[in-house]
């Protein structure tokens, strides 16, 4: 399934797009605040090979943002899957290389990526685990419309409902 945007194409990551992921996370400041294999560069490899070859499940996966004025360019990429891989919950999660912080392009492709959870695969909630110095996500995920209620090991727990969801497009559909 591909997403269009106003500035951006959503398509599903495949290994067309590894060597771009790994350059990514390479990037200073990507996964300063991910927990992960990102010092092991086998055990990185194999986590973003067995990531990208995962079936998530029906209009779940992970989707690589591209600029629209350059469909080749890897921006970054956006997910919809079980939490961790394993569920039960769904999460939805961004990662941008550092050349495109602060454009809102991870507010476009998240937002899209929300109306397809809730409009067309209609979950009944999605989370987002953001580690609790990572300001730009906490602000990005409360931008979406997602509330923070816990800590969860070191990473506060985001969360929007399909009524939340529902309640937040009828505010914006009847700004009143």
């Amino acid at each position: 399934m591909i997403f269009e945007t106003e500035r951006l194409i959503l398509r599903p990551r495949t290994m067309d797009d590894f060597d771009a992921c790994l350059a990514m996370d390479r990037a200073r400041g990507v996964v300063d605040f991910i927990r992960g294999p990102w010092d092991d560069p086998v055990q990185h490899k194999a986590f973003i090979k067995a990531r990208i070859e995962q079936d998530y499940g029906n209009g779940l996966g992970y989707w690589s943002i591209f600029a629209k004025t350059k469909p080749d360019h890897f921006l970054g990429w956006i997910l919809l899957i079980p939490e961790d891989g394993t569920g039960p919950e769904i999460e939805i999660g961004w990662r941008l290389h550092p050349d495109y912080w602060g454009q809102g392009i991870a507010s476009e492709a998240a937002s899209a990526i929300i109306d397809h959870a809730f409009s067309r695969i209609e979950l009944p909630s999605i989370v987002a685990d953001i580690d609790e110095r990572n300001m730009a996500s906490r602000k990005l995920a409360e931008k979406l419309g997602m509330t923070a209620d816990r800590v969860i090991d070191g990473y506060l727990r985001h969360a929007m409902t399909l009524e939340d969801y529902q309640v937040l497009r009828g505010c914006m559909e009847n700004p009143d």
